[in-house]
C-alpha cells in the first residue's frame, strides 16, 4: 500500500503545464514534462504488477498450506488387496490321463496314413 501511495504521490510532482494562467515557469519542457509522466506511470504498474506477483505467491502458499492440512486430516483408506487376473489354485493339477489308442485302428486307410507320418524326412 505504501508504494502505491508513494507512485501516486510521485506523479503528482511532475504534471504539464495546462498552458493557464500564464506563462509556463522558466526552464519547462513540455516534451520532458509528458516524458516524465510516462516514466512514472510506468514505474507505477511496475509496482503494482509486483504486488500482484506477491499476492499470487502467498495465495500459492496459502493454498499448499491448505491442502496440505486437509490432506493430513483425512484418514487412511483402508487396505484392500490386490486384484489378481486369475484365482489361484489351492492344489496342483493331476497328471494328464493316458490317451486310449482310437476304436477303429484297423478302418480302411489308416495303415497308409500310419506310413505316411512315420516315413523318413528327405
Amino acid at each position: 500500500m505504501i508504494i502505491a501511495q508513494w507512485g501516486a504521490a510521485g506523479l503528482a510532482q511532475a504534471q504539464t503545464w495546462p498552458g493557464w494562467p500564464g506563462p509556463p515557469p522558466p526552464g519547462y519542457d513540455p516534451h520532458a514534462a509528458a516524458a516524465e509522466q510516462h516514466r512514472q506511470a510506468i514505474e507505477q504498474l511496475r509496482l503494482q504488477a509486483d504486488q500482484r506477483q506477491a499476492d499470487a505467491a502467498r495465495q500459492r502458499l496459502q493454498t499448499d498450506r491448505a491442502l496440505r492440512q486437509l490432506e493430513a486430516a483425512r484418514s487412511p483408506a483402508p487396505t484392500t488387496p490386490s486384484a489378481t487376473a486369475y484365482t489361484p489354485r489351492p492344489a496342483p493339477l493331476p497328471p494328464p490321463a493316458s490317451l486310449s489308442p482310437p476304436v477303429d485302428q484297423g478302418a480302411a486307410g489308416v495303415p497308409e496314413i500310419d506310413a505316411w507320418l512315420n516315413r523318413q524326412p528327405h
